[in-house]
């Protein structure tokens, strides 16, 4: 069984992807909701990139995450690293820091997936229970029960 902060990960993840779907949508719409694209084409790319990672991500693949990692790294990393610049010189206001947190999201996602994935090695988890596992994975015990009571017959 898989953790609940796995599944939260993953949860969160696939709702930053579909506010990218919205994001683009609404770019490509000509609707102004205070959100860019970097790069519109890119953009799409990166979309379907990341739907596959999160596929292989919901599989607990290794290599999945860290190509999400990668992708999202490398699309927000420069765009992150230029706003924080930006904001260093001191020429912003409230409304420009609304932009940043998207970045900020779009790097700490999908590297929070591949540290969980990293420390959770056992993936799914077991899937069976020692408190259960001694009466339904023991056969001698079925078999102890059957003969006493083939002996528990009486007859008439």
């Amino acid at each position: 069984m898989t953790s609940v902060f796995s599944i939260l990960l993953i949860l969160f993840a696939c709702l930053f992807w579909v506010s990218r779907v919205v994001i683009a949508i609404c770019y490509t719409l000509g609707t102004n909701i205070g959100i860019v694209p970097v790069n519109y084409t890119l953009e799409i790319i990166l979309l379907f990139v990341s739907l596959f990672c999160l596929v292989l991500v919901i599989k607990r693949n290794i290599f999945g995450a860290l190509v999400y990692f990668l992708a999202y790294g490398i699309y927000f990393g420069d765009d992150l690293y230029n706003k924080i610049l930006f904001i260093q010189s001191g020429y912003v206001s409230k409304v420009n820091y609304l932009p940043l947190i998207i970045p900020i999201l779009g790097i700490l996602i999908p590297f929070l997936i591949v540290l969980d994935i990293f420390i959770n090695k056992e993936g799914k988890g077991k899937e069976t229970d020692k408190k259960t596992d001694w009466f339904y994975t023991n056969k001698d015990f079925d078999r102890k029960h059957d003969e006493r009571a083939d002996l528990n017959q009486y007859k008439f």
